[in-house]
């Protein structure tokens, strides 16, 4: 009876943990889409809230291959440099976009500053920097350590007593 308890408890240890591995491993490779903004979508902030994108992209944590998803009217989506995102503006955007629905995908760690293409937009708080956190790795896998036969062999006592015993069957 306590061996079979006992063998039970181990095989509930065995399946609790490796559901646990399951789920560590998929929130590793699992992507979000975000909708920028919420329910205000990509717009010209309110007057007393010109750092509205900037709260809401601190409020969330992104990963590579997330996205973000900019609804908009008669607007325009662009990624800039640093320099461009500080000046408002951008004559050669690393991405635009302007059909009223555009989704993004964060394809690398780092910093990705977004901008309004409509004149004086970007100057009333309608521009964001987004941070996209490094991948999580998981640790590597341990040393295959020396166990059974290859210790034995390897123990500087007991070879020469092996190679003796040989001798002696042989």
């Amino acid at each position: 009876m306590a061996a079979a308890t006992l063998l039970m408890g181990s095989c509930k240890f065995v399946t609790l943990s490796a559901l646990i591995y399951s789920l560590l491993f998929l929130t590793v490779v699992m992507s979000v889409e975000f909708e920028v903004g919420d329910k205000a979508g990509w717009a010209i902030p309110g007057s007393k809230n010109d750092n509205l994108y900037d709260h809401w992209a601190s409020d969330n944590r992104f990963n590579v291959d997330d996205t973000l998803r900019f609804e908009y009217k008669k607007d325009s989506v662009l990624v800039v440099s640093e320099e461009e995102y500080n000046k408002c503006k951008s004559a050669h955007p690393i991405f635009f976009s302007n059909n009223g629905d555009t989704v993004f995908k964060l394809d690398r760690p780092g910093l990705f500053y977004f901008i309004s293409g409509v004149a004086g937009h970007c100057e009333r708080g309608q521009k964001m920097i987004v941070k996209v956190l490094e991948p999580v790795s998981l640790p590597p896998p341990p040393p295959p350590s020396n166990s059974g036969a290859f210790e034995t062999i390897s123990s500087p006592i007991l070879v020469p007593l092996l190679v003796m015993f040989g001798a002696i069957f042989m």
